[in-house]
């Protein structure tokens, strides 16, 4: 096949990105973008760290914060009173459709 049925091969710049965990990647964009338009930052697709174009300073993780399940942040957002007010809501909410459900599971015998 000839370059007519592969399609026109436009001019590439590659940068080289560096994270703080010592990855190195090159990327490559199309030469027809502006300079100030190419990232300055990109994340790392090995470790997922912030990655720069400086070698000698690779942009730092602010803070990595640890997992967090579902129960953790609702404990975040309420008191243990709040909380427990809720479960007790709930509980009777559970125990009224039990009621209804076998008044009416009895009405039909």
């Amino acid at each position: 096949m000839g370059e007519q049925d592969r399609g026109h091969q436009v001019e590439r710049v590659t940068l080289s990105f560096f994270c703080s965990s010592g990855h190195e990647f090159h990327p490559q964009f199309a030469a027809n973008i502006a300079p100030e338009e190419l990232p300055v930052e990109m994340d790392c697709p090995n470790c997922g760290l912030p990655a720069g174009l400086d070698k000698a300073n690779p942009p730092e993780v602010a803070k990595i914060e640890p997992y967090k399940t579902h129960l953790a942040y609702v404990k975040e957002r309420r008191t243990d009173k709040e909380a427990k007010e809720i479960l007790d809501e709930a509980l009777e909410l559970i125990r009224e459709r039990r009621v209804r459900a076998a008044a009416a599971a009895k009405a039909r015998q």
